[in-house]
């Protein structure tokens, strides 16, 4: 029986990466076409590369060859979808775009997320970015056939530590907590927020591959589990056998402080979510999260602990969270 043939434009980044290893577990013939100049090295992945951005490199990289799945992890914009439709167009069954849950409506008119939930983002520029993508993509649907799904993550984690403020890579923030340092948690920190771990998304991802009733169809894939952002820095902190030193700071002030911040809080992290998954359980009826976060981040502390250059702290890191509480505690006195 011939295996299906998958293409991963990217493959080996925070969500992808977990991915990438159920596939090859499930018996997929797995590329992925990159740079290769980062991420990780997976065994059984065929590498093609090739620089992503330049399209007639792409060509050339991939010669004659189509495939039964393509999946972009690393558009963000028009041009780059764009790009894949003139390429990939009658030499895939499925193309996979991988958009984002920010991109639905801010503030929601309705607080349970379904896939039907508008997509409208007043704030975030690469939220706006992923709904012009989908907007192309589904119009080629429409008019050409193009056998596109969307497939919406939201806050996905694997060795990275799944904060709201400040880098979300490194490990800075675990350095700060257990020297005791303020770290800082938008608003009150009462919202609702949702987590999932990459190996719970996979499932949901994995089983959407080759699936035919998929096409023209959207996806959010998340877990269950609703947590307050001050669990969710209670946790981290409780990981790492410490208790959070918080500080809580309104996401407007913030948005003053650092337009990107800002906009990645109003633009989403400020607002409670809660998405209902019936319809990714529905076509991959396999789909459960098992992955609650107490375990989660265990496993982002146990990568860094494997290796203690993972450890290094980025001063700029640093120099971000003590002005940005600084500047935070002048302006209240």
């Amino acid at each position: 029986m011939r295996k299906m043939k998958v293409l991963f434009i990217g493959g080996t980044g925070n969500i992808s990466t977990s991915c990438s290893f159920l596939a090859l577990e499930r018996g997929m013939d797995l590329f992925h076409l990159n740079r290769g100049i980062s991420g990780e090295k997976i065994h059984g992945v065929t590498s093609i590369k090739a620089d992503i951005g330049n399209k007639e490199e792409m060509l050339k990289a991939l010669g004659d060859q189509d495939f039964d799945v393509v999946v972009d992890w690393i558009a963000f914009i028009t041009e780059d979808v764009k790009r894949d439709y003139e390429i990939f167009k009658g030499r895939t069954k499925q193309f996979i775009f991988i958009s984002s849950a920010s991109a639905y409506q801010k503030p929601l008119s309705e607080p349970r997320i379904t896939e039907s939930t508008p997509l409208a983002n007043p704030v975030w520029e690469y939220s706006q970015n992923k709904i012009a993508c989908e907007d192309y993509l589904m119009q080629k649907y429409r008019e050409d056939g193009f056998p596109v799904t969307i497939v919406r993550p939201s806050h996905t984690y694997r060795v990275v530590f799944p904060i709201a403020v400040g880098n979300w890579r490194g490990y800075w923030l675990i350095d700060r907590i257990k020297k005791g340092k303020k770290i800082v948690v938008h608003g009150d920190g009462t919202s609702l927020w949702v987590l999932t771990h990459s190996e719970d998304f996979a499932k949901g991802f994995v089983g959407l591959l080759g699936n035919i009733h998929a096409i023209g169809h959207a996806f959010h894939i998340t877990s269950d589990e609703l947590l307050t952002w001050n669990q969710i820095y209670e946790i981290i902190a409780g990981a790492a056998g410490m208790k959070a030193n918080v500080i809580h700071i309104p996401s407007d002030f913030i948005m003053k402080h650092d337009i990107e911040t800002g906009a990645g809080l109003l633009g989403d992290k400020a607002y409670s979510v809660i998405f209902d998954n019936t319809k990714i359980k529905a076509f991959v009826p396999e789909f459960k999260a098992t992955i609650p976060f107490t375990e989660g981040i265990k496993k982002v502390l146990d990568w860094f602990d494997e290796d203690e250059t993972r450890k290094k702290i980025n001063p700029k890191d640093e120099e971000f969270m003590d002005n940005l509480i600084s500047s935070y505690l002048q302006s209240k006195e």
